[in-house]
């Protein structure tokens, strides 16, 4: 997952210009085109936003915005690759996401099932196959 950290200007609710639409499209295009992108999409600002707490066995409800734009996450894009450093490179070829603004990307990879040891046990990866091809069947149709 590739995660695009949120800047004051994109907390703000500034909207990107025409020719970063245009450069941006032009990398998920190629993202797409190598079967890397498996989604992507940018986040509304935090005032949007809502938080849910949970502190002991109560839940409390923290409405938007979020202090610290830094902290928060303007956009993402999930890919399949077939390393961290292919994400890397692909990375490399990404326009900068917040022209005018330092701005911070972070990848991270997805748990597979076998990091999880004897905790998943055999019900529970039956459990998770079929919950993941219900999704895919979901999002086919």
């Amino acid at each position: 997952m590739i995660i695009i950290k949120a800047t004051k200007l994109s907390e703000s609710g500034a909207m990107p210009s025409e020719e970063m639409f245009a450069a941006m499209g032009k990398f998920n295009e190629a993202l797409i085109a190598a079967g890397v992108m498996q989604a992507g999409d940018g986040l509304k600002p935090s005032k949007h936003g809502k938080r849910v707490l949970f502190v002991g066995d109560k839940q409390e409800v923290v409405d938007g915005p979020f202090p610290v734009a830094e902290k928060l996450v303007a956009g993402f894009w999930i890919w399949k690759v077939g390393s961290m450093d292919e994400a890397l490179e692909w990375m490399k070829r990404c326009p900068h996401p917040m022209p005018g603004e330092d701005a911070e990307v972070e990848l991270r990879p997805f748990y597979e099932m076998e990091d999880f040891g004897e905790e998943l046990t055999p019900e529970l990866r039956e459990q998770e196959i079929r919950l993941q091809s219900e999704l895919a069947r979901q999002q086919a149709v």
